[in-house]
């Protein structure tokens, strides 16, 4: 990037001496050394950005244009003087000078400020709102809740892995609120039995910041598809009240066998104590069958109109309560097109949460039971009729854990994250019977 400028409300440029970008990698430019503070800058330029909008525009060493953004020199796009978010493009793919791209920051990297506050957004990492491809690198938990003493537990999870064969993560986490206990790697990496190499610590020995990598141990290397667990974190509750965000630092990536590839990264919200007694809660919860078969509609009203969306969270078969949907509608559908979640077996017993959130408080957390009653418990393959056909999907997965490759919800029948003899019994109880 020598000699490539950067034109502010096309006049003032600003020259960049040096620097190169890696592939999927990311340049940060600075106006001082200290404006992150944790950070050491690609660049420093003296560029100075007015709250109320810019016209931006880059172009290489030869003058031709690489990109431009609030062409008009209006206000920007997204970013928040009031909470300080950041501007970030959503799909970098597009590099048209579209509104619609744009947005602000919703959650940040663990990145400081000049004055040690918490930047919202991503300083050297991909962008809060990203939704260009990749890979999901997502926690199973959105909203982390709990009291002063009480163990907590993170999962890290991966969508629509190509041949994924590492990951090193930098995870921040809010050390005035959680005390780190443990780090055990997932099953993911170790499809076939295959040997990796795991480690995880925290950096420097402080809290604040854990470091974990793990990688397959092939030669020639052969990495992994689909999705699956990465990582299993445990948390201590070391404060009686406090809000925080556990987040993916800068030095996060994951890697095919070619080496580092585009990722999305998400984010978990830590709320404790009277944090989530701030907003009132969801009320009239109630739940039926959906439209479609297999599917579950959540339904609520609300005390307060100004909310700003609602959390979902289901129980999972390993007692754990994961976020499973955001909504700003007064419903939700549990149903197969919901990311970890779906696969609902008739007859069975859902449990799900709704919190509402304003301003960045929570409500506490609201219960609703349901059942959708249309079809046979151990049809697993859905046919309205139990079957030799549901005898061999089981045993395909029999013996395997919530959590495990090999493990599919659809079929433990009993809910209770395993595939065993009690899911056996539930064939034999309706063995021969259509719906």
């Amino acid at each position: 990037m020598s000699s490539w400028v950067i034109v502010d409300d096309g006049s003032a440029e600003y020259k960049i001496d040096q620097g190169e970008i890696a592939p999927h990698g990311y340049f940060l430019i600075e106006d001082n050394e200290d404006a992150v503070s944790d950070l050491k800058a690609d660049a420093l330029i003296p560029l100075s950005l007015a709250n109320a909008g810019d016209s931006l525009t880059l172009k290489d060493s030869a003058g031709v244009l690489v990109d431009k953004v609030n062409s008009s020199g209006g206000a920007w796009y997204g970013g928040n003087s009031e909470n300080k978010a950041s501007m970030e493009r959503i799909d970098p793919g597009i590099t048209n000078d579209e509104a619609e791209n744009f947005g602000s920051a919703v959650s940040s990297n663990g990145s400081k400020s000049s004055g040690g506050s918490v930047i919202l957004g991503t300083p050297r990492s991909a962008n809060s709102i990203y939704g260009g491809s990749g890979v999901g690198i997502n926690f199973n938990n959105g909203l982390l809740t709990g009291n002063l003493g009480e163990t907590v537990d993170l999962t890290v999870g991966i969508s629509d892995a190509v041949d994924l064969y590492a990951y090193g993560f930098e995870i921040n986490y809010p050390s005035e609120i959680l005390s780190f206990v443990s780090a055990e790697k997932g099953t993911f990496l170790k499809v076939g039995n295959t040997e990796t190499a795991f480690y995880a610590s925290l950096k420097d020995g402080k809290e604040g910041t854990l470091i974990a990598g793990e990688a397959r141990l092939l030669n020639p290397p052969k990495g992994v598809d689909g999705d699956g667990e990465l990582l299993h974190l445990k948390f201590k509750i070391i404060s009686e009240s406090g809000e925080g965000q556990i987040g993916f630092g800068a030095g996060s990536f994951v890697s095919d066998v070619q080496g580092d590839i585009v990722a999305k990264f998400g984010a978990s919200t830590v709320a404790i104590g009277n944090v989530l007694s701030k907003l009132s809660s969801v009320k009239d919860l109630k739940i039926s069958n959906g439209k479609e078969r297999f599917s579950l509609k959540i339904m609520w009203e609300v005390s307060d109109k100004l909310v700003d969306f609602y959390i979902v969270k289901k129980l999972m078969p390993d007692g754990s309560f994961i976020t499973i949907g955001e909504t700003e509608e007064l419903y939700f559908i549990d149903g197969d097109d919901v990311q970890n979640s779906g696969k609902i077996i008739p007859n069975v017993e859902y449990k799900y949460q709704i919190i509402a959130v304003k301003n960045g408080a929570y409500s506490a957390p609201i219960d609703v039971l349901g059942i959708d009653d249309r079809g046979l418990k151990g049809d697993n393959d859905r046919s309205d009729s139990v079957d030799g056909k549901d005898i061999e999907r089981l045993a395909r997965s029999y013996g395997s854990n919530f959590g495990d490759k090999e493990y599919d919800m659809q079929k433990d029948s009993s809910f209770d994250g395993s595939i065993d003899g009690d899911d056996l019994i539930d064939i034999g109880a309706n063995f021969g019977l259509t719906y």
